[in-house]
């Protein structure tokens, strides 16, 4: 019995902290996603080497969890540099526990695709896209949210 729970733990483990194969998007790929998606999205724009936008992924993905049932889904769109995609970015992700969906911005020109997001976007991380395409609802912000402020988001996004 011993061997089994021995090998069954083992198991588990080897699954759990497993990277995950990051995808290499395009920002017309970023946008055919959203408009074919039917999950209220939340798209979280970070780097790894952004303090901030590392803090609060954590708990991105902890709210967005609690709210799956309410069909509420959570990218996380890396902006890192080409030379950390995609070993870098997976790496970090694994060590940090990630478990949302990553996929790396193959965008070299941040005044091409930042307006494409929205219109006042500076290009500064972290920032968020909040949308649901159920009831038109699309809210951006350009800064680090506390656990409350992205909450309250997606409540309204999914119209609680």
């Amino acid at each position: 019995m011993k061997p089994f729970l021995f090998l069954l733990m083992i198991t588990t483990l080897s699954t759990q902290v497993q990277a995950q194969q990051i995808k290499r998007w395009k920002m017309n790929d970023l946008l055919q996603y959203m408009e074919q998606s039917d999950s209220a999205l939340v798209i979280n724009f970070w780097a790894t080497f952004c303090g901030p936008c590392v803090e609060e992924i954590p708990y991105f993905q902890s709210i967005s969890k609690k709210y799956k049932d309410q069909k509420v889904k959570l990218l996380l769109v890396s902006l890192d540099f080409k030379e950390y995609y995609p070993k870098k970015i997976a790496a970090f992700a694994k060590r940090f526990g990630f478990t949302a969906e990553i996929v790396w911005l193959d965008e070299e020109k941040p005044d091409d695709f930042c307006p494409k997001i929205d219109t006042a976007w500076s290009g500064a991380m972290p920032a968020t896209l909040f949308v649901n395409k159920a009831n038109l609802y699309r809210n951006f912000k350009e800064a680090q949210l506390k656990p409350g402020e992205v909450e309250a988001e997606i409540k309204k996004m999914i119209g609680l």
